[in-house]
């Protein structure tokens, strides 16, 4: 299994329209270390879906070259690839609705072909691990949305992949399912060995969960910095009210409501052509 250092070096992607190139990342460089939890924020459009879609193998870069463990993972001219060491857990639930969690978790083994009891004896241990063995034979329906976020990130992880990448995988939560979805998902991740690259527009849970936090520019996006969340992990929610969490969050709020301000004007002066 690769271990899960992510480098992108000079990153751009540029897209076609009306004939013209449109660009939405430039020169993105960032280093991002194996085991790290990576949170990348920024205004909306800024290309932050663009990056994890590349290296999630869904969609090709124009300039530069992203690296896994010192392995070309996307360069120009190449065709975007999926693969095992790469999985993603998007906005929108994808659990299988005629399976049960249990099934769900052990879909990836079972496909890998795994026997049934070995998947199922997996599966359980998973789930048992975080404290849902008592959902095992539940079905999608019957869970709330948040368990149901906790099922897909086991099932991403049973397969053991060297980066999991997750798409704001808790918008739309209110901040009671948010705060909890929090937790649950550090406790996976203490419990793991995979990078992870989260992407969000909430900077409270940037700052709560990232090991460092990229605040990218608006359109075209690239790094404007890279903010090192100094907190004890395990992390525990007494910590959001600490002097040191507040002045994090601050600081990230502050880089990113500069670049917000930008797109804003940005798009004030579209609309006005």
């Amino acid at each position: 299994m690769s271990s899960g250092h992510l480098v992108f070096d000079a990153v751009g992607k540029a897209y076609r329209a009306r004939r013209t190139s449109v660009p939405a990342v430039v020169d993105f460089s960032l280093d991002i270390a194996a085991g790290e939890l990576h949170v990348i924020v920024g205004p909306s459009g800024c290309g932050k879906s663009t990056l994890l879609g590349a290296v999630a193998g869904f969609t090709d870069i124009t300039s530069g070259s992203i690296e896994l463990d010192g392995e070309p993972l996307s360069v120009p001219g190449t065709q975007a690839s999926i693969g095992p060491d790469r999985v993603v857990v998007f906005q929108d639930s994808t659990l299988f609705p005629w399976q049960t969690a249990a099934e769900n978790v052990a879909y990836g083994l079972a496909a890998r072909g795994l026997s049934r009891s070995a998947t199922a004896a997996v599966a359980h241990d998973r789930l048992r691990s975080v404290g849902l063995e008592h959902i095992a034979d539940r079905y999608p329906a019957e869970l709330s949305s948040g368990v149901q976020r906790r099922v897909e990130i086991l099932r991403a992880l049973v397969m053991e992949p060297a980066v999991l990448l997750l798409d704001e995988p808790f918008r739309g939560m209110d901040a009671i399912s948010r705060s909890a979805m929090h937790d649950a998902l550090l406790q996976i991740y203490d419990k793991a060995s995979a990078t992870v690259l989260f992407i969000t527009h909430d900077i409270e849970e940037a700052v709560y969960l990232g090991s460092r936090v990229t605040v990218m520019t608006t359109r075209p996006g690239s790094v404007k910095t890279t903010i090192g969340v100094p907190l004890d992990r395990p992390r525990d929610r007494s910590i959001v009210t600490a002097s040191k969490f507040r002045q994090l969050v601050a600081e990230v709020s502050d880089a990113v409501r500069g670049e917000a301000r930008t797109a804003f004007e940005a798009g004030e002066r579209e609309m006005a052509r």
